[in-house]
């Protein structure tokens, strides 16, 4: 399905037909695909919404500036009134929960969230180690005499592989994202909380999700062990159950 959202032809699909609503946010650059299984797990009991943010991997084209957070927040809160929803959940992995943090943190939106899920969640900014900082401040030194051809051949071999594989716009979104760190309005997140975390994510440590918890009152935090950055791929069978149990759909729901 597609719907217009402020001038932007975005691409969503709705994954069963009776329930309230809940809308799975992806992780930087995912298409809404990726998330399906995730959206299996309670579809039987609710109506749930895959989304192509814009500029990802998925049929949503690129926003039409460099946004920061605050941007695809405001993007997904026209995108849920336009759809004429006033009472949901939302789920985010990865850069769809810095989304949801940013939302959480709006002094009103216009509809009601009921629960949220994090999954692997980013939004806490780690300070680079002392041989990340020395690199940093030699690239700085550095610039000032390259030519831009320069810059962007550097950028291409030291940057994250998300950079790498990013279109020139959507590398400054990636940049403004990353370097906002959302760790001191996370305790101001009032609504029903549960984290889900992969014990062995290298990209969002588990201590992220123990430092979110430990922020958010009366949130609760489900380990699973030995899973990665995508922990509903690497645990599927503990994510089902876990997804069942706070949504509180019956385990032999198909």
């Amino acid at each position: 399905m597609k719907i217009l959202i402020n001038g932007i032809e975005t691409y969503y699909d709705v994954i069963g037909e009776k329930g309230d609503y809940v809308l799975i946010l992806p992780g930087w650059a995912a298409r809404r695909s990726l998330y399906k299984s995730v959206a299996d797990t309670i579809s039987s009991a609710y109506r749930v919404i895959l989304l192509d943010l814009p500029g990802f991997t998925g049929d949503t084209p690129e926003p039409p500036d460099a946004w920061d957070v605050d941007g695809f927040a405001d993007f997904v809160i026209a995108f849920i009134e336009a759809l004429g929803i006033k009472s949901l959940s939302l789920a985010g992995h990865s850069f769809g929960g810095r989304i949801i943090i940013k939302l959480l943190n709006r002094p009103s939106l216009p509809f009601e969230v009921k629960k949220i899920v994090l999954i692997d969640a980013a939004g806490i900014r780690h300070r680079p180690s002392r041989s990340a900082e020395r690199k940093q401040k030699l690239f700085k030194l550095a610039k000032k005499f390259m030519t831009e051809k320069q810059l962007e051949e550097y950028r291409n071999t030291h940057g994250s592989a998300d950079y790498r594989s990013a279109s020139p716009l959507m590398r400054m979104c990636l940049v403004k994202a990353v370097n906002e760190d959302l760790t001191d309005i996370i305790g101001n997140i009032k609504a029903e909380t549960l984290l889900i975390w992969g014990t062995a994510d290298t990209a969002t440590p588990l201590s992220d999700g123990e430092l979110m918890e430990s922020l958010i009152e009366g949130s609760g935090l489900v380990r699973l062990e030995g899973a990665g950055h995508f922990s509903f791929i690497d645990s599927p069978v503990i994510f089902d159950r876990v997804m069942k149990s706070y949504f509180l759909v019956p385990l032999n729901d198909a």
